[in-house]
């Protein structure tokens, strides 16, 4: 048996007032508890206490000896109650990672309510369009556009939402939509391919070359808002511009984007990380509503 529990169990025997109180407390036998005692004694190589039929009273090394082991004790007790704390109320530090558009968009905005809710919450937020590794970097909480096949971290899908193929209502009037040019996102690959399914489930396919690569979407959009080529905006950033944009395929739609939330907890997800997911899970549905 560990000092510590040694220690831990010779602590209630001296609260108990007696071996068999203190027994009874623990829920063990005497005998056990008198045998770790003595095991005790044994190892430190002194008497900690004296002991008749009728009462035990400490030895002078034993009330010095006693003395630590409470501290251990309560030193045990308050680390057990911040710990359960967390199940309680969230606090302490969540670190969370996502891609630019999810995180200015959808993200800030409902963490910005729970950290209003929960003043002892602490947020990191790294808006990042690459995947960043959840244990290289610190993360606590990813959330990714698509499922990642190469990650150990455990997924679950949280919500969806579409991309519109959009550019300026200008570029629209001259050349077809195949001539123009492609602004593409970082995580797009150079040739493009677009199915596009209509209302009544006809397919519409536009295939093209990038001819221009960014890293933001913040870049992707203004490239296209001023004329420079066509791209994807996510819808529902789409009614944000409408002044300034428009659908490329009116009546013609992409297929969903699965959202999903990584974490490497593998039993019990804290309460803080939880309450930050259903937040988003929360906002992620609002805007497909």
């Amino acid at each position: 048996m560990s000092k510590l529990r040694h220690m831990s169990l010779f602590a209630q025997i001296v609260e108990s007032g007696s071996i068999t109180a203190a027994a009874d407390t623990l829920g063990l036998s005497k005998s056990v508890l008198s045998q770790h005692l003595k095991a005790l004694e044994q190892d430190l190589g002194v008497m900690l206490l004296r002991r008749t039929t009728r009462k035990q009273s400490l030895t002078v090394a034993g009330q010095a000896f006693y003395a630590q082991c409470k501290l251990i004790n309560q030193t045990a007790q308050r680390a057990w109650l911040e710990a359960t704390q967390f199940n309680e109320i969230p606090k302490g530090k969540v670190k969370i990672t996502a891609p630019n558009v999810l995180m200015t968009t959808l993200i800030a905005p409902a963490l910005a309510a729970v950290i209003a809710e929960y003043p002892e919450l602490e947020l990191e937020l790294v808006a990042d369009d690459r995947q960043l590794d959840l244990q290289a970097h610190s993360i606590d909480l990813a959330i990714r556009v698509g499922r990642s096949e190469n990650s150990d971290a455990k997924q679950r899908w949280i919500g969806e939402f579409k991309d519109v193929l959009c550019a300026a209502p200008i570029l629209l009037t001259g050349k077809p939509p195949e001539n123009l040019r492609y602004i593409a996102n970082g995580w797009q690959p150079r040739h493009i391919e677009h199915i596009l399914t209509s209302e009544k489930g006809h397919e519409k396919v536009f295939s093209t070359i990038a001819s221009c690569k960014v890293n933001t979407f913040e870049t992707c959009f203004a490239m296209i808002a001023q004329g420079a080529g066509i791209g994807l905006v996510p819808e529902f950033k789409v009614s944000e511009y409408t002044t300034q944009i428009c659908e490329v395929f009116p009546g013609y739609s992409l297929a969903p984007n699965p959202v999903f939330a990584l974490h490497t907890f593998d039993r019990q997800v804290p309460l803080s990380l939880r309450v930050c997911l259903q937040a988003i899970e929360n906002k992620l549905a609002q805007s497909m509503g």
